[in-house]
């Protein structure tokens, strides 16, 4: 894997001409003038005798917070002056005419247009007649009718296009159409509905709804399957501006809007850009551990700079690792509606060739032969499931679906991943589209070990550990704070009869597996849980047993590395060799004293050593392995709000952190940002002392009543991932 992404080249502009009529219409930004009077074949000469129709004064979207629309459509939270409502979904609309309309006498239609070169047929241009004798694609009806004023009623359609639609106001008359003048402040934003059955984003779940689609704060998990680490993240869905953003990111995808009501296809072309590979897209990736042009990965608190910054500068931003991807694409899907989560796969293979393996080779004396070992094991990795029907594959595989924008392989072409079908991957139906296979084997690969022939290269499978690999998969709870384990979405319970169809289903689609069957170990070797924290010294047990009725012994290779999550090794701190007897039916413990004058130098971000235990028992030949990551923990931030609770009144939030090494700190970054209460702002100091303490105090103004959390984040090239978070509750 490359350090980081090479910027894309542009791409050359290729004319439509002689292949279409008009450009296809790719920006939500384009907007072409409609004719304010759209006259009926020839004119005389002079404006025509409009007087005695109908003239419109004013139009009221009713696009206040507190007003009955966004109330209605959950949309209220927006930090945004314009009307947001969800499709399939009636909303209301105010029309002042001139004198009392007469639904006998008068036609009047409200027009909703996107994009450029809008078209009936396309369904980019949408005319809502209000009488019950004229059909429209969207439902129109006149609510309520008092003196000059008349009350809308506007269903757009289910499965109408998703973005920000101009408003017009048309009356019908002999000579033509007389319309509004175009006006900003009555653009329309139509998201996608996951209240309404109709909308192939439905869900039918309130609690999993308000989770993965109106709730702004997020844990996302990391570490190890048995010693998981958390951390929060404001997605911001609602922040100023970042809905725009989402919508840029489709225009500069050159996304025709037509395809923008399919949640299959607006969920695939984000996962291509919301990396920067081949497109320009929003994340460059980078997992050198070299910040300087931009910010370390660990660094954010939130999605909303990111999002900002991208719109803003037209430019990707830097850096990202894979649960940045993945916080961010959250955020875009939430944001338009897709009820979306970030997921956690713990030991998730990334391997190269397409197989169900991930190959370790060891040397005939059951040494891991590290220049031949090319496969890495990650130690979690995150990416997004996001929930729709999928009327493209047979019935029962809609729901939740694999998306994940870390570029890792390609997928058509470009770097991109899903949406995949969780139901079809946990049943071994890995034929669907999109990227079904890669999805599977990062839960599914065994880890099989070979022992290398030095005399022809020849290698020989002497163990495989089929449940490494997709160890846990989790996802935040509704509701509350804590973890879900989904692991039984994805796969069947290991060893079951399921599993084993799952696996030879799997086959038939193309993935190899491992099929030698052998022998059963009779000695066993364990490493149990140990929880370190940065800088401390610490024992490393290896626990022998013995199952035969023989006694055995044997040479066992100990190997520690720093690696990075990706599972990849940095360097060597500790290379051990045991010699180990045992007695027939006995257990034995050897002990190992790691230093953390032979770790701390080497470390890298997010402070993993990897432990990989292998060797041979002199009287079988029988390899006996163990693996273990070692988490080390990194001290936390204190965060703590004082002031009044209140909507507009100033509060003030303090961050404090003592540095516990006896290194200095340089170069440190301080975030802070929270939902709805603060935007993100950051400090900078060039130097923590030793033992010394830092404290930043910061003012901020709550913009909207409820609970929420303020979140902050330190990072600096010798101490990454330092997390704090405050909860508080706004009052009105």
């Amino acid at each position: 894997m490359s350090d980081s992404e090479p910027a894309a080249k542009p791409q050359p502009q290729v004319s439509h001409r002689g292949r279409s009529a008009a450009p296809i219409a790719s920006s939500n930004a384009d907007g072409e003038e409609v004719p304010e009077f759209e006259p009926f074949g020839l004119m005389p000469r002079g404006p025509p005798p409009l007087k005695e129709f109908l003239d419109i004064w004013d139009v009221n979207m009713l696009r206040k917070p507190d007003e009955v629309n966004k109330r209605q459509h959950t949309t209220h939270l927006y930090a945004t002056d314009h009307l947001i409502v969800r499709r399939g979904q009636e909303f209301q609309l105010k029309v002042t005419f001139d004198r009392p309309y007469k639904p006998s006498d008068d036609q009047f239609a409200v027009e909703f247009v996107i994009g450029g070169s809008p078209q009936f047929s396309k369904g980019t241009y949408v005319p809502v007649s209000v009488a019950s004798d004229r059909q429209s694609p969207w439902a129109g009806r006149v609510l309520d009718s008092a003196d000059n004023v008349v009350t809308v009623g506007i269903t757009p359609a289910p499965d109408c296009i998703v973005g920000k639609w101009r408003t017009y106001v048309a009356v019908v008359t002999p000579y033509g159409i007389r319309r509004t003048r175009q006006d900003e402040s009555r653009d329309v934003y139509i998201l996608f509905n996951p209240w309404v059955a109709a909308d192939s984003v439905f869900l039918d779940d309130s609690n999993e709804r308000e989770e993965c689609v109106l709730n702004e704060v997020g844990v996302i998990y990391h570490g190890a399957f048995d010693d998981v680490s958390e951390r929060p993240w404001n997605f911001g869905q609602f922040d100023y501006g970042v809905l725009d953003a989402c919508l840029f990111i489709m225009d500069k995808a050159a996304m025709p809007i037509t395809n923008r009501g399919d949640p299959i296809k607006v969920a695939r072309k984000a996962s291509a850009m919301l990396n920067s590979r081949d497109d320009d897209g929003v994340l460059v990736g980078s997992w050198s551990g070299d910040y300087t042009y931009g910010v370390a990965p660990t660094s954010w608190t939130g999605s909303t700079e990111i999002l900002l910054n991208y719109s803003s500068s037209k430019m990707p931003v830097c850096y990202a690792q894979c649960w940045v991807y993945a916080a961010v694409f959250n955020t875009f899907l939430r944001c338009l509606g897709i009820p979306a989560r970030v997921v956690t796969n713990f030991f998730s293979s990334h391997d190269n060739d397409g197989n169900l393996k991930t190959d370790i080779i060891l040397d005939e004396n059951g040494r891991i032969d590290k220049q031949r070992t090319k496969d890495s094991i990650w130690n979690y990795h995150c990416w997004n499931e996001c929930y729709m029907s999928r009327p493209d594959l047979p019935q029962g595989f809609g729901g939740w679906q694999a998306v994940d924008a870390t570029p890792q392989e390609t997928s058509d072409g470009m770097y991109r991943c899903g949406p995949a079908s969780v139901q079809a991957i946990k049943h071994g139906q890995i034929c669907f589209p999109f990227d079904a296979p890669f999805v599977f084997a990062e839960v599914n690969s065994d880890v099989v070990f070979y022992s290398r022939n030095p005399r022809d290269g020849t290698l020989e499978p002497v163990k495989v550990n089929s449940s490494h690999v997709g160890r846990m998969v989790v996802t935040k709870a509704p509701g509350q704070d804590t973890r879900r384990d989904i692991t039984d979405q994805y796969k069947f319970p290991e060893g079951s009869p399921e599993e084993r169809t799952v696996l030879e289903k799997a086959e038939e689609y193309g993935c190899q597996r491992e099929k030698a069957i052998l022998p059963k170990a009779d000695v066993e070797l364990d490493m149990p849980l140990i929880e370190v924290r940065v800088g401390d010294d610490f024992e490393l047990k290896l626990e022998f047993n013995n199952k035969s009725g023989q006694a055995h012994t044997g040479d066992v290779y100990v190997s520690g590395n720093v690696v990075y999550y990706t599972g990849v090794t940095s360097s060597e701190f500790l290379f051990k060799t045991l010699k180990v007897t045992l007695d027939p039916m006995k257990a034995e413990k050897k002990v190992i004293q790691v230093r953390s004058q032979d770790y701390m130098r080497k470390l890298v971000e997010q402070a993993n050593l990897h432990f990989i235990a292998t060797g041979k028992v002199k009287e079988t030949g029988q390899i006996v392995t163990a693996m273990r990551v070692v988490t080390l923990h990194n001290p936390k931030l204190s965060v703590q709000v004082s002031g009044l609770a209140k909507v507009s009144e100033e509060m003030f939030v303090t961050v404090e952190f003592t540095n516990p090494f006896k290194f200095n700190l340089e170069d440190v970054y301080i975030r802070v940002e929270g939902p709805g209460v603060m935007p993100p702002k950051y400090k900078h100091y060039s130097l923590i002392l030793a033992g010394s303490s830092l404290t930043w105090t910061e003012s901020f103004t709550p913009r909207r009543e409820g609970p929420t959390k303020l979140m902050a984040s330190l990072d600096c090239a010798a101490l990454r991932q330092v997390y704090g978070q405050a909860q508080l509750t706004v009052k009105p």
